[in-house]
């Protein structure tokens, strides 16, 4: 027995799917939109650990936003200057 039942006959149907996962996530697809890519998604493994990851990401990406980072003394001040001298090199 195959591990994937899905096995890619239509990979521009995946395309268009996954075309479609950021608007999906934010709530933004369509209703009839929602139920087809919900139904390639349990159907198609490949296409679900796309959504997985992603939809992961958001939320890591979400939580995180608002916390403000803290940079170890002195990278700040590195990182400036290696922007500058980049940016000088770039003039010449």
């Amino acid at each position: 027995m195959d591990a994937h039942p899905h096995r890619h006959d239509d990979p521009e149907h995946c395309r268009d799917i996954l075309a479609q996962l950021n608007d999906y996530l934010d709530g933004e697809l369509a209703a009839s939109l929602c139920r087809e890519l919900e139904q390639h998604l349990a159907e198609c493994p490949d296409c679900q650990t796309v959504y997985d990851t992603l939809s992961r990401t958001i939320r890591i990406y979400r939580a995180l936003r608002d916390v403000p980072a803290h940079l170890p003394q002195g990278v700040e001040d590195r990182l400036m200057h290696r922007i500058k001298v980049s940016l000088n090199m770039e003039k010449t």
